[in-house]
């Protein structure tokens, strides 16, 4: 899968949370995620230069929010995990759990969440 055919699947499953993403969809959504909040953060410092963040950096993390967990949701689908796993963030240690886990490639037999 390439970097756009990635971006291209998570915006289509919008809002899907069933299912299975491999590797490459979660990891290059993740990457133009960075390249979107990079690049309006540098925006709003040129337009809104008394804020620290502006309206630009919100939009794009609204904008981002929900496919960002829909695709951790199916990335935790892939290798046998439920979705709910995702909460564990919530605790801050979680993260570091949840980083292996993305790490670990994809499971190639049937699970339940496919």
């Amino acid at each position: 899968m390439t970097f756009f055919q990635a971006i291209n699947t998570c915006l289509n499953k919008y809002t899907i949370f069933s299912g299975r993403a491999k590797r490459p969809e979660y990891w290059y959504w993740r990457l133009f995620e960075l390249f979107l909040a990079l690049l309006a953060f540098r925006l709003d410092a040129i337009f809104f230069e008394n804020n620290e963040t502006g309206s630009i950096s919100l939009f794009v993390f609204f904008f981002t929010c929900i496919p960002g967990i829909s695709v951790s949701v199916r990335r935790l689908h892939d290798i046998s995990k439920s979705g709910w796993w995702l909460l564990i963030s919530l605790t801050g240690i979680g993260n570091f759990l949840l980083l292996y886990w993305f790490l670990l490639p994809s499971e190639n037999n049937d699970n339940i969440y496919n």
